[in-house]
């Protein structure tokens, strides 16, 4: 089991150390077209430990996560209990449904001018940003996921005496998390991308705006360290559910 899991590593890994082995090898070649600034892996490892030393990548960084964490549990738990109480009351689903309709498909930027009008340009902004992109999927996910409980099922436990709590949190709830998961899963790596746009756009702290300062100076090193940043949390993030997914529903299964 030990040696296939090493195996296994490997055949993911291999892509990657690949990849980076050709950029170093290209740009200490010059293989790439003079115009086109690049620099090698190696120096954007440097740079990113120069970042971690100065502790400029830490306060950023910690910045935009404390963002993140927020806005997205914030979103997540109020999307699961509205979704929750749509998916049980055909009443409240019908009136809410039309105007969810109307809102999901707006990008979550797409609210950001007019929240600088409302909220102004603080800490709320980004935080509301993240809220809106993570409610609306999660919301939609768990609607779906438990009006797609079969109701044989439900009635089953009903006829052996089973009370509304216990179909609730025995029946119906285990059936619908994996729907629910999807839609964490989905909105776990979007709010670090959202959160980025907003602090690139509106905010003078975070991820972001360490890109925008970068841009400015033509630090292409610090660009690439902040986006290999953004890229590894939301492979995190969206592992970290997968993980807690597998490991809740495993007992169910």
């Amino acid at each position: 089991m030990k040696a296939e899991g090493i195996r296994s590593w490997w055949r993911g890994a291999f892509p990657v150390l690949a990849l980076l082995a050709l950029w170093e090898t290209v740009v200490r070649l010059d293989l790439l077209p003079g115009d086109l600034f690049l620099p090698t892996f190696s120096a954007v490892m440097r740079q990113f430990f120069e970042l971690i030393l100065s502790r400029v990548l830490v306060r950023d960084f910690v910045a935009s996560l404390l963002r993140v964490l927020i806005g997205f549990c914030a979103g997540s738990v109020a999307g699961i209990l509205v979704g929750i109480i749509m998916g049980l009351k055909e009443t409240v689903r019908m009136t809410l449904s039309p105007i969810i309709a109307l809102l999901f498909p707006i990008p979550a930027l797409g609210w950001l001018p007019l929240l600088m009008l409302w909220i102004g340009i603080n800490e709320m902004l980004p935080i509301t940003i993240i809220f809106i992109c993570s409610f609306f999927p999660v919301l939609y996910n768990t609607v779906t996921g438990i009006r797609e409980v079969s109701k044989r099922t439900i009635d089953a436990a009903r006829v052996l005496g089973a009370s509304e709590r216990y179909v609730f949190f025995r029946v119906v709830l285990p059936a619908a998390v994996p729907n629910i998961f999807t839609g964490l899963k989905l909105e776990a790596g979007m709010a670090w991308r959202v959160i980025i746009a907003a602090e690139m756009v509106a905010i003078p702290t975070g991820i972001g705006a360490l890109m925008m300062r970068a841009e400015s100076l033509m630090r292409i090193d610090i660009i690439i360290v902040c986006l290999m940043v953004l890229s590894c949390m939301c492979l995190l993030f969206e592992r970290l559910f997968m993980v807690l997914e597998a490991r809740l529903t495993s007992k169910w299964k």
